[in-house]
């Protein structure tokens, strides 16, 4: 696959991604969260919180999105592997950590406040796949520091 083709590619995905996110953050989410304070109205107090809750939790996702998309960029102009991707991979990263922890500590506090049912707070564990992707896109971020620093060392040499 050629690299402008790759950068087509991960644009789209990347957009595809943020029409899911809208559509699940503005749509499934409020519509789930009705529901369940019809089906359950002791819990309707906390509907707000929640929604704002879950909202707060997709910004750093969508940060994660436009550092994907200056990726694919630099993907598609043939520099893949340079620091800037590197340390973009790096906030990445961070960012997954950031919003995995947010989200597992957000539910602690809730369930303690009584804002939680606790197996919601089970189903909460999921966010260790949030710390997997963070693992995952720290080691791309070595590898891709690592490819940079031999591209350097390859391109002073004659």
């Amino acid at each position: 696959m050629k690299q402008k083709s790759l950068s087509r590619w991960l644009r789209v995905i990347t957009i595809g991604m943020a029409l899911i996110g809208v559509v699940l953050y503005f749509v499934v989410f409020p519509v789930l969260g009705n529901d369940k304070t019809q089906q359950y109205p002791e819990y309707a107090h906390c509907f707000y919180p929640w929604l704002i809750f879950l909202w707060l939790t997709a910004v750093p996702c969508y940060i994660v999105l436009i550092l994907v998309w200056k990726i694919a960029g630099n993907i598609g102009r043939d520099n893949s592997f340079c620091k800037e991707n590197a340390v973009m991979m790096k906030n990445i990263s961070l960012l997954a950590a950031i919003d995995s922890a947010f989200f597992f500590v957000g539910n602690i506090v809730y369930w303690l406040i009584g804002f939680n049912h606790p197996s919601i707070l089970l189903a909460s564990f999921v966010v260790f796949l949030g710390v997997s992707f963070s693992v995952a896109a720290a080691a791309i971020s070595h590898l891709i520091y690592k490819a940079a620093d031999m591209k350097e060392e390859n391109d002073l040499t004659i």
